[in-house]
């Protein structure tokens, strides 16, 4: 008996990408600037990490997420 189930993309899309990179440039930056004693950068990265989740968000909403129209799956070998 063989049972299908639907691969959930496991966030390999644009959206995904973008964000996670948004993210990552934003933690790094933030723990720079957290050793270094810049209360200032800290909370601008802060900032730009919200940002990031926005912008995926967005980029989700726009058809570039996993089930969205303009993101085509690439074939794994």
């Amino acid at each position: 008996m063989s049972i299908e189930h639907e691969e959930p993309g496991h966030g390999h899309s644009p959206a995904a990408w973008t964000t996670v990179i948004i993210m990552l440039v934003a933690f790094a930056i933030g723990t720079v600037a957290f050793f270094l004693h810049q209360p200032i950068i800290v909370w601008s990265s802060v900032g730009l990490l919200v940002l990031g989740l926005i912008v995926g968000w967005i980029l989700g909403k726009a058809g570039y997420g996993v089930r969205g129209p303009k993101y085509v799956a690439k074939a794994h070998d």
